[in-house]
């Protein structure tokens, strides 16, 4: 999860290819769109007035069809392109007032690059492969195969070191080209279209061992895709791109719920819900609520039978169990409850089988409401 640090800000960043790249910026240019200059101009705008703060820890997703500016903007993070106008920033430092070799120690020691194309050298084994960036940085060949052997264990290749790129498959290729980037500890990680080239079995499989390695150990990763399914499944937060420019930018919850445009509506029209929005945005108020001193006096009198199960909560509004229509209580340790990130998809079955409205509740214990399956099919219906 992030910490909502910016470590990379990209301001009012421009990208024009062509002769005199720098009329693009002129104000009669940029009212113009991207057939329009290139009609009037022969210039190609790849990327136009791009405003976006990526925050420390989180993954990133830029996504877009072909052509839409996502792969040269990820290029302008590390330096390998320089924007036409505009300024990006690693940590506060500005990549184009950097040096040759201060740019080239900021690509060395904070950033990794996982590209499409596997790009392994044929004639190393996969230990060496994924040892290149530490060696290309200089470390000792001792202290970087042990490095690269560690890596590859991550990705599930602890057995394969000895292997060449071409008696692995693809998905092992590209854990290989993601053993090399993890290799370096780089705090931030940039992916550009990694899992596209291969078959959405080992895709899938690939998109959940960079969870579970994000999960372990948290890093700022940039990803480019053009995949619509991955976006939502990976990213944090998704910038949307057509064009050149930033349709919109926010959660997957946000884009489906709450599109900018049509644009944004139309992209995301065939997205599963249910996949996407969690339970904390359907969860209603309790039909029933006791707090946990009143019924402590209501088990001193010998009167806990209700009508219908009741939520029980403490003063700070703590979700501590529930008092079930017998009188007996089912507490917060053992008895069923949704975390508000749960998403509906994830949440149908236990909320289908279980005997009263799930409680839904906060990372702070605290209770946000409940659900029940006809709320539950009900959110379905109206989104």
């Amino acid at each position: 999860m992030s910490d909502m640090t910016p470590q990379i800000s990209i301001d009012q960043v421009w990208k024009v290819f062509g002769e005199r790249p720098e009329r693009a910026l002129d104000d009669l240019c940029q009212s113009m769109d991207a057939e329009q200059l290139n009609a009037r101009t022969g210039l190609k705008a790849a990327v136009r007035d791009v405003t976006l703060s990526i925050s420390s820890g989180e993954i990133f997703v830029v996504m877009g069809l072909s052509g839409s500016g996502k792969s040269t903007l990820l290029r302008m993070i590390n330096g390998l392109i320089l924007p036409t106008g505009g300024e990006v920033s690693v940590d506060g430092k500005p990549i184009t007032q950097l040096a040759t070799g201060e740019l080239q120690k900021l690509r060395s020691n904070k950033m990794a690059m996982v590209f499409q194309s596997f790009a392994l050298f044929p004639q190393r084994t996969a230990l060496e492969n994924a040892a290149f960036g530490l060696e290309v940085a200089g470390v000792p060949r001792q202290k970087r195969l042990e490095k690269a052997r560690e890596a590859l264990e991550r990705v599930g290749l602890g057995k394969d070191l000895d292997r060449l790129p071409q008696q692995l498959s693809g998905g092992m290729q590209q854990r290989v080209g993601l053993a090399r980037a993890l290799a370096l500890d780089p705090p931030i990680l940039l992916m550009d279209e990694a899992f596209s080239a291969l078959d959405p079995l080992i895709r899938r499989e690939m998109q959940e061992q960079l969870l579970e390695l994000q999960a372990e150990s948290p890093r700022t990763i940039v990803f480019i895709s053009h995949d619509l399914d991955e976006a939502v499944r990976l990213g944090d937060r998704i910038a949307l791109m057509k064009e050149g420019k930033v349709l919109q930018c926010g959660t997957p919850r946000e884009l489906l719920c709450k599109p900018a445009n049509e644009q944004v509506r139309h992209f995301f029209q065939d997205v599963d819900a249910a996949s996407v929005i969690t339970v904390d945005t359907v969860a209603e108020s309790p039909a029933r609520l006791i707090n946990q001193s009143d019924l402590r006096q209501l088990q001193i009198e010998g009167d806990t039978a209700i009508e219908a199960p009741t939520c029980i909560v403490d003063d700070r509004n703590i979700f501590k169990g529930v008092l079930q229509k017998n009188g007996k209580i089912i507490p917060a340790e053992t008895g069923p409850a949704l975390i508000a990130e749960t998403t509906i998809r994830d949440a149908m079955k236990s909320v289908a089988n279980a005997p009263y409205p799930l409680p839904v509740i906060g990372s702070d214990q605290r209770l946000i409401g409940v659900i029940s399956p006809r709320r539950l099919l009900r959110s379905m219906i109206l989104r």
